[in-house]
């Protein structure tokens, strides 16, 4: 049976973890896996439970953590090597950039017959300044000629990489999009629309648009506040925004609201059951400057909700503009906020955009994922 390392930057919660721990579970028929992970960051909320609902119980390296620190990345690296000796895989897949990196670096030393990469995003711009992103546009493209294959999460990505950003040729790239259990975010609708807002006293008649994700520069929550703030304006309706996450701009942010002089605003931090959340909510929001595969726009159409969000990444590979989604340009608050204000005013258009989104139990689908890995695997097993 072919032996599989497979390794993720850290076990938080999103779609890497989730897509890392489906694939080491449901291939485990075909192949021997042993999943490895850095070290969650402190502002991040554990995907622990993710991983004990399925059995999984991964080896943690503490020093691979999700910024450059080169003495525990060396000892990471060195870990990484040693793992590799003693494992002897026939494959190494990693997830995200520093896993990436120093998984990929190891595997071609000690000269494992198949590496792979998956980019669950990127970070070549709106991330950093031109000269770093430079830099590591430089060290993806070194890291690649040493994969077997690049894997992109959508057709948009693998444009990203290969024709915008020449991280390498396009027929060494697949696309596999993400993989996910969806199946609690279309059930018992109703009873956990209530038990969400009476937990956070949100009225009946109130329209509640939420967005989910970490507090950080990248999501852009502020255009987020500043669209609220028009809508809030604008609308007669009664409102409330909901922000589902935490991070490093917390304080900023709640200080964001007291400027606004918004009084229909609420923080929730961290949800684990993120199906009780879209349950609550009646339009689902995303702000970001750049994107993957949003998972946050995935569950959202399989729980029926209307989504409002900026044009960035692989979203349009993953909504359905003007079915279950309306679009604007990253940073254009004007148009975002018009579109919001279109969905809160027009109860006629959420529910159509509701109904047009089931093609994600389908697309999105762990099973669907799986299969792809195994096909991929195999067929360049066959190659060797």
């Amino acid at each position: 049976m072919p032996k599989i390392l497979r390794i993720i930057n850290r076990f938080n919660i999103g779609g890497p973890t989730y897509n890392a721990a489906y694939l080491t579970k449901f291939l485990e028929d075909d192949f021997e896996t042993l999943l490895v992970g850095g070290q969650k960051d402190e502002t991040e909320d554990s995907s622990e439970f993710i991983l004990n609902s399925l059995g999984l119980k991964p080896l943690i390296i503490p020093e691979m953590k999700r910024e450059i620190d080169l003495k525990q990345d060396r000892i990471a690296y060195k870990k990484i090597k040693e793992l590799i000796g003693d494992f002897k895989p026939d494959i190494v897949h990693t997830h995200a950039s520093k896993a990436g990196a120093i998984g990929r670096l190891a595997a071609h030393k000690m000269k494992v017959p198949q590496i792979y990469h998956t980019f669950h995003g990127h970070v070549f711009h709106s991330y950093f300044g031109k000269a770093k992103t430079s830099m590591y546009k430089t060290v993806e493209r070194n890291l690649a000629k040493k994969s077997t294959r690049i894997i992109a999460i959508s057709e948009i990505q693998k444009h990203e990489l290969s024709t915008i950003h020449k991280i390498c040729p396009p027929e060494k790239i697949s696309v596999v999009p993400l993989g996910f259990d969806l199946e609690r975010f279309h059930t018992d609708l109703e009873s956990k629309r209530t038990r969400f807002r009476n937990e956070w006293k949100i009225a009946d008649d109130e329209i509640a648009i939420g967005i989910v994700g970490r507090l950080v520069p990248i999501k852009n929550h502020e255009l987020f506040l500043e669209a609220a703030k028009k809508v809030s304006e604008q609308s007669r309706k009664k409102l409330k925004f909901v922000i589902v996450g935490d991070g490093e701009l917390r304080e900023y942010l709640e200080n964001k609201v007291s400027e606004l002089g918004l009084d229909n605003v609420l923080f929730t931090s961290w949800q684990k059951n993120v199906d009780i959340v879209n349950a609550g909510l009646d339009i689902i929001a995303l702000t970001s400057k750049n994107e993957g595969t949003p998972v946050s726009l995935i569950e959202a159409q399989a729980g029926r909700k209307p989504i409002v969000s900026t044009r960035v990444g692989g979203i349009e590979n993953v909504v359905k503009p003007g079915k279950t989604a309306l679009l604007s340009e990253s940073g254009d608050l004007d148009g975002f906020a018009m579109n919001l204000l279109n969905l809160v005013e027009n109860e006629d258009l959420r529910q159509s955009f509701a109904l047009n989104g089931e093609h994600v139990l389908t697309n999105f689908h762990f099973t669907r994922l799986c299969a792809d890995f195994n096909r991929i695997y195999l067929n360049d097993f066959s190659r060797l």
